[in-house]
């Protein structure tokens, strides 16, 4: 058993990565950045001024802001400005009224929002928020974390500053533990189950999405689509195809726009969602119990953490690609297999999914996690018919933390190239 002091580090990091989000991180964020640099001024601003990364303009541009009808930054930052809470995090915007909407859409109108581009940086996830109101200015600035405050400053006076310490693109905090595959198994299988029960929230949150999702019409209706199926006989009703409806229906209400709350990982919701709702179906339907539940979360959420520590917040690569590694290591657990077989899902995982693009977030984000969730449950059975992609194929490397960098290497600085490329075609359609 992992000695509890480092259990605890561990334990501090899962609940620091894994917590309530409402809409789409990347807006939400930005929200959140407006929001705080709105108290420090003191007022409601007059003008507003954002200077944000090429990968949150790419992840806010075509996705829905939660009980608004409305896509993209423009509303979610005028809603910060007007009902935004900071101390909320990424609940910022859970005070929403349809008068506070309404105001929201003058509030555009009147010009007062001004968004761009921030050159010259090299940190992916980058806020920067100025506003003015008689007279007066006030900046606040995220960077390196979807919560992380590097800067506030009232009237040009630093409130804050932790610039000098930013983070860079990579996740991991210098204080976080150090992580290896053999090490996540290991802390999810021997830590005491009451240490690790609040991962049941996790479930909660996210089967709950899902099914408020079945009752609307949200996106493309992905998971709805996926219950017509089994209904009509395309797809039979069977484990597999309440895997896929259950985590796509849960994506289609969170890129729609819905007000519902889903459990994050890594600073992502559809993340969450891919970590937990495959893991729970599976374990419900094969009747596993509370204490295996509880196991097999753990081990998807932190594997989710691990692999992020060297990818980062933010990337040209798929979320999904991440989050199903995670859950189908949680599958694998839960089919009874062992470490090896985690390893040898992760392995097939890789071999499958690497080099599947980031595009922003937006509704056919659930598509892609359909996609994702597929293809981890495929690798969990693969695996325990202890068949695996071997080391002479392509990216994979016969030690599984070695193949897990291989994976974070090219989403992270590989397809940098793609992320710029796709952020211009995004923005120069006709």
């Amino acid at each position: 058993m992992i000695p509890q002091p480092e259990r605890k580090r561990i334990i501090d990091l899962i609940r620091r990565e894994v917590v309530p989000a409402i809409g789409c991180t990347e807006p939400i964020a930005v929200a959140l950045c407006v929001a705080r640099a709105a108290e420090t001024l003191g007022c409601r601003p007059e003008k507003i001024t954002a200077r944000l990364s090429a990968n949150i303009l790419k992840n806010a541009m075509g996705v829905g802001i939660p009980g608004t009808g409305m896509i993209g930054l423009p509303i979610a930052i005028a809603l910060g400005a007007l009902v935004g809470r900071s101390d909320y995090q990424l609940e910022v915007l859970k005070d929403l009224t349809p008068e506070a909407v309404e105001e929201g859409r003058r509030y555009i109108d009147q010009k007062r929002i001004s968004i761009s581009l921030k050159e010259h940086i090299a940190e992916k996830l980058y806020i920067e928020i100025e506003v003015e109101a008689g007279g007066h200015t006030a900046t606040a600035v995220i960077a390196g974390g979807h919560t992380s405050f590097i800067y506030i400053a009232r009237d040009g006076e630093a409130l804050l500053d932790k610039r000098a310490g930013a983070s860079s693109a990579a996740g991991a905090a210098d204080d976080d533990p150090e992580l290896t595959l053999r090490r996540v198994w290991d802390f999810a299988m021997t830590a005491p189950l009451d240490e690790l029960r609040f991962i049941l929230e996790t479930r909660r949150l996210n089967k709950a999405a899902a099914e408020q999702s079945f009752k609307g019409e949200y996106g493309h209706c992905v998971g709805r689509t996926m219950c017509g199926m089994q209904e009509r006989k395309l797809m039979g009703d069977h484990v597999y195809a309440h895997i896929l409806a259950y985590t796509s229906a849960a994506c289609d209400a969170r890129m729609g726009g819905a007000m519902i709350p889903v459990m994050s990982n890594s600073g992502s919701g559809n993340q969450g969602i891919a970590a937990t709702l495959p893991v729970v179906v599976f374990a419900e339907e094969n009747g596993a119990t509370e204490e295996q539940t509880i196991r097999a979360l753990t081990l998807s959420h932190l594997t989710v953490i691990y692999i992020k520590q060297s990818l980062g917040r933010l990337s040209a690569l798929c979320g999904c690609v991440v989050a199903a590694t995670g859950s189908s290591c949680g599958i694998v657990y839960l089919m009874g297999g062992g470490y090896d077989e985690a390893a040898a899902a992760v392995k097939n995982m890789v071999a499958t999914l690497t080099g599947m693009l980031c595009d922003g977030a937006k509704p056919s984000c659930a598509m892609k996690l359909m996609s994702g969730v597929s293809t981890a449950v495929l690798s969990a059975m693969m695996a325990m018919e202890h068949r695996c992609v071997t080391a002479v194929e392509g990216i994979v490397e016969e030690d599984v933390d070695k193949c897990i960098r291989n994976l974070t290497r090219i989403g992270r600085d590989g397809m940098n190239e793609t992320d710029r490329l796709v952020l211009d075609i995004m923005t120069h359609k006709s």
